[in-house]
């Protein structure tokens, strides 16, 4: 917003003015806070140690010399250490009227960066299902990508296979000896079994079955180890006969993630390192470091005691006693080749990888990497209560929890839209269903533990999805019945608090782009949604819209922009901007 914009750049230097004519450096920081008494808070705490002057002296001062108003600068108050500014009311809501209608769905996008920003999510192993435990990461790495996005950098999201070890290949292996009787008999048993005809759900028996079959019995367990080393060492028919199992396996997985609307761009598979020999030249690199040691049986390792690992994780193993390689050193091969091609890496990962993290690296710096990959650790999300909660035995999968989310919102559909036919109450509750589940689990902030709630993930007026989608087709509602209408971007007419309020929370979309950016913290973007729908329905409840007099055109074109605002807030949630509910 260039009136925004403008204010602050006129609040900052009104600012450093009057700090230098108190001997302040000119260098010195300053502070931007949003607070609720105000348009823009400047802290005055950093300033005290240069200026030797405790902050509320500083802050009084301050106001004392800067006149007001000037320029966008309405009024200004000291308060407690703060300087409060406020803003010309009519220039800003004019400004905000403006360009967001004028802008419609392309309000919030930046002009292309040129920056390549490579987003690693989900990249769960393929030997079944999503667990319901690890949805966090491919719902919080899409919308991430999203915000990166809208922020004109050039994403790229990517799914990391692991097709090297043993659980793949005993899946393989399962595929081609686990027989359709064995697979029928192992469904049988499982109490409250998982009978959904989908490939990822169907092929994780065979697997399941092949860790018995192949347990204790020498010549089996010797078939299995036998293929682990041809892959290991490259053998193409090998590679070849687990990666086409991994690929049908990672389809269902996909299907799971297309049901969430989340997309990637790229698939890397972990076997390319060792066909290709770069995980062969990391062992080089490594070994030819000063850091680089044998363990008794033959392991090499490298010593992390002087980059901030201690006790027992200062060895980080890179191959093992037979020189053959480790998850670690093809990871490392994957980094350097992810490195080539971004200018951003960005790992989503559980929290249970933050060693392993740190470890990579420490190694990378060891080869004489500077670029580091950003990692966004997540909790992981705990069982939701309802039916699945009484499914012993069985792990829990996200498919299930959309399933559970989808039947929830059409009942309530039912019950609010019994004019609605049956296709598109369906559609509305898969819509509404995969909303629940995708905001509900990117709320709450990554770092911090999740129970999912049905009663707050499928509110329709509370902090959820299902909230902003009505909002969001309220608005549309009014649009559709407001019809042709002369758009009217004068600010001056908009003159409640609340349609003031809320056009000042749409000019902060951009800002919060920005920070989602510079932090990676998504939680950031439902809260700002709900902000904007809690101000939207108080606005609503407030005026009269469509009869207003010579107000009316200008609050429907707030209507519109609030429209436009919502829209890209749920485009960049990945929930379906619906436009009836």
């Amino acid at each position: 917003m260039k009136v925004q914009e403008q204010f602050i750049n006129e609040c900052e230097n009104a600012v450093r003015k009057a700090l230098a004519s108190l001997g302040a450096p000119e260098d010195l920081k300053i502070v931007r806070e949003v607070p609720e008494n105000a348009d823009l808070a400047i802290p005055c705490f950093t300033f005290a140690k240069a200026l030797k002057m405790p902050p509320v002296a500083i802050a009084e001062k301050v106001a004392e010399s800067i006149e007001v108003p000037c320029g966008l600068i309405a009024g200004l108050t000291a308060l407690n250490g703060y300087l409060n500014f406020t803003v010309d009311n009519n220039a800003l809501l004019s400004d905000v009227l403006s360009e967001i209608s004028t802008r419609g769905a392309d309000f919030g996008k930046s002009a292309p960066t040129g920056i390549r920003v490579n987003v690693e999510h989900t990249s769960t192993n393929p030997t079944g299902p999503v667990h319901v435990g690890r949805a966090r990461n491919p719902i919080i790495g899409d919308t991430l990508a999203r915000c990166l996005k809208m922020r004109g950098h050039d994403v790229t999201t990517e799914y990391y296979v692991n097709d090297v070890g043993k659980q793949v290949v005993m899946m393989s292996w399962g595929v081609a000896n686990v027989t359709p009787e064995e697979v029928q008999k192992e469904i049988e048993e499982t109490e409250k079994a998982d009978d959904r005809d989908k490939v990822d759900h169907r092929l994780v028996f065979n697997y399941r079955v092949a860790n018995k079959k192949v347990h204790g019995i020498p010549e089996m367990e010797a078939q299995i180890a036998d293929m682990v080393q041809k892959f290991e060492a490259g053998d193409q028919a090998t590679i070849d006969h687990v990666k086409k199992v991994a690929e049908t396996m990672l389809g269902g997985i996909n299907e799971t993630l297309a049901a969430i609307n989340v997309t990637l761009d790229r698939y890397t598979w972990e076997s390319t390192f060792l066909a290709n020999g770069a995980a062969k030249e990391i062992v080089r690199k490594l070994q030819n470091t000063p850091y680089s040691g044998q363990t008794e049986d033959g392991a090499s390792f490298v010593d992390l005691k002087d980059f901030g690992i201690h006790g027992k994780n200062t060895k980080f193993t890179f191959t093992r006693a037979d020189g053959t390689t480790l998850y670690t050193t093809r990871d490392l091969a994957y980094h350097e080749d992810k490195f080539s091609r971004s200018d951003r890496v960005i790992d989503v990962l559980g929290e249970d990888q933050k060693l392993g993290s740190q470890q990579l690296c420490s190694a990378l710096e060891i080869m004489g990497r500077k670029e580091k990959p950003e990692a966004l650790f997540y909790a992981f999300v705990s069982l939701p209560e309802g039916r699945m909660s009484t499914r012993k035995g069985v792990v829990v999968y996200l498919d299930d929890l959309i399933d559970e989310a989808t039947d929830r919102a059409y009942e309530e559909i039912k019950k609010r839209r019994n004019d609605l036919s049956e296709e598109k109450m369906q559609a509305i509750a898969r819509a509404i269903g995969v909303g629940a589940v995708r905001y509900n689990i990117v709320r709450v902030g990554a770092d911090k533990q999740l129970i999912f709630k049905w009663e707050e993930a499928l509110s329709f007026d509370g902090n959820s999805g299902p909230y902003l989608q009505y909002v969001h087709a309220r608005a549309c509602s009014i649009l559709r019945k407001a019809g042709d209408y002369q758009k009217d971007t004068d600010g001056s007419k908009l003159t409640d608090e609340y349609e003031v309020r809320l056009a000042k929370i749409l000019a902060r979309f951009e800002s919060v782009l920005k920070d989602i950016d510079e932090t990676k913290r998504v939680n950031m973007m439902p809260a700002y949604g709900h902000e904007v729908a809690s101000a939207f329905n108080q606005f609503y409840a407030a005026v009269p819209i469509l009869q207003a007099g010579d107000s009316t055109n200008a609050r429907i074109t707030l209507v519109e922009c609030t429209k436009h605002v919502l829209h890209n807030v749920l485009v960049c949630l990945g929930l379906e901007p619906i436009e009836e509910m």
